[in-house]
């Protein structure tokens, strides 16, 4: 299990210093850490179609960069490229793993795990990023430049990236294996491998309110919502039929707000929105469908697993009502039920000794049987 070092700062304390607000070093955030998944197996996975892979490197000055699947890496030779995977997390259980260490913050903001490998030299060059970033260094070295937030200039170093004109650093150091830079939305920054390394990027991200008013646009269509007309059954005549009276104009707008307050609808948006999975899950679906008898007698004797990367989120307010949502769906349950799902939602895995008597509650066990049925949780040895 993973545990962050925050340097005799507590986690609110590091919140109300840096979080969003400046990036800093965190020396040893990870004592005596060790790579949770090797070079080789990161390259093999971006050697699989269903896993977003990258590859940058440059060629003399022209920076060049190309998506995976790739079929091999002899080639680029031993210096100056990196090779990045997103969503670790969906393919590794012990790279997941590090993902618990930032529990703190709440999960709906996290993007995912990112994983790189690089040769002496790479890079994917100075960039600015819109999400919050850990990035925790393994083995090997790597130097962080980091500028301060501002106006930078952004460009197109090749069609598949965007990079950030030179900036002044205020930080500029090496990171060894267990130390963790972490860098807020807008601060531009340039790592730079100096031998052959990995490293591991959590990221949290916030989408813009464009994003969600379009994807809450294609929730109501999906569902037949919004569809009532604005109505004016005591329109006065007007004098200038081009003009959008006031009145009108809040008449407008009212007919958007009902549809933002009303509570049912956004909730059900937002739980379906922020519980889809950003990349494709690689489910575990059992060689044989469990049965209620048999789920019953292992939530005694194993610990139960959430799928790496599956989303599983409730809101505070409706979960003791009988809602939480996975993996996009709304998903309605009995209501005494409610302890034993907040587990569910709020650790990666449940042991024995979490459930107390949920774990004889027929509703929990037919809940159980059917996440275990879809692979979305799986059997592991309780310890």
């Amino acid at each position: 299990m993973y545990t962050v070092n925050l340097n005799d700062m507590t986690q609110q304390e590091f919140l109300d210093k840096y979080w969003q607000k400046k990036p800093v070093i965190i020396r040893q955030g990870f004592k005596n850490f060790q790579d949770p998944i090797c070079a080789d197996e990161v390259a093999g996975l971006a050697m699989e179609a269903e896993v977003e892979s990258r590859l940058v490197h440059k060629e003399g000055d022209k920076w060049q960069a190309a998506f995976g699947p790739f079929e091999s890496y002899e080639h680029l030779g031993s210096e100056n490229w990196s090779l990045v995977v997103q969503a670790l997390d969906n393919f590794s259980e012990e790279a997941a793993e590090m993902i618990e260490a930032f529990r703190f913050l709440p999960h709906w903001r996290l993007d995912d795990l990112m994983a790189s490998f690089a040769t002496p030299g790479g890079s994917v060059g100075p960039h600015m990023d819109n999400y919050d970033v850990f990035i925790c260094q393994g083995s090997g070295k790597r130097r962080w430049r980091v500028g301060d937030r501002g106006e930078h200039v952004e460009f197109a170093a090749h069609e598949s990236l965007l990079h950030v004109e030179p900036f002044d650093a205020i930080i500029d150091d090496v990171l060894e294996a267990g130390d963790i830079v972490y860098i807020p939305p807008g601060f531009p920054h340039e790592g730079v491998s100096l031998d052959t390394s990995m490293s591991f990027s959590i990221g949290f991200r916030a989408n813009s309110g464009v994003s969600l008013m379009s994807a809450f646009a294609d929730h109501l269509i999906d569902n037949d919502l919004g569809k009532a007309l604005l109505t004016d059954p005591d329109r006065q005549v007007v004098e200038h039929s081009g003009e959008i009276s006031n009145n009108d104009f809040e008449s407008l707008k009212g007919q958007l707000q009902g549809l933002l307050d009303n509570k049912d609808v956004l909730k059900g948006f937002l739980g379906n929105f922020l519980t889809a999975a950003k990349h494709e899950l690689d489910i575990m679906l059992p060689d044989e469908p469990f049965d209620l008898t048999e789920v019953s007698n292992l939530l005694t004797s194993h610990a139960i697993k959430r799928l790496g990367g599956l989303r599983a989120f409730y809101f505070e307010d409706t979960v003791e009502q009988g809602t939480c949502y996975i993996n996009g769906t709304e998903l309605e349950f009995c209501q005494d039920i409610a302890p034993g799902v907040k587990l569910l939602c709020n650790q990666s895995m449940i042991f024995p000794d979490d459930l107390g008597d949920m774990a004889y509650n027929a509703a929990f066990v037919e809940l159980v049987a059917l996440l275990l049925n879809q692979g979305y949780w799986y059997l592991a040895e309780a310890e």
